[in-house]
């Protein structure tokens, strides 16, 4: 079936960048999402989670940078000062 969908310009973006990221064609891609908001998939309609537990997750790709700062603090208090040489 064809039909005709009117969205804001920015969200069009979003959708056709994150369409081509994941390599599927814009109607795959709408489709795929409509099926999951239907499904009752989407992350925040899921009744198994409790509302405190939607953020878990989230800062996963802090954990590279977390890791770079904890060395470089490690690398810092290695760091062994004239004036506390005996």
């Amino acid at each position: 079936m064809k039909t005709t969908l009117e969205m804001p310009d920015a969200v069009f973006r979003k959708v056709k960048a994150k369409a081509a990221e994941r390599g599927q064609s814009l109607k795959d891609f709408i489709t795929e999402a409509l099926r999951e908001k239907l499904s009752g998939r989407d992350a925040r309609s899921r009744p198994d989670r409790p509302a405190w537990m939607r953020g878990f997750g989230k800062l996963r790709a802090l954990k590279k940078e977390t890791a770079r700062v904890q060395r470089r603090i490690d690398q810092e208090l290695d760091v062994v000062e004239p004036e506390d040489r005996a």
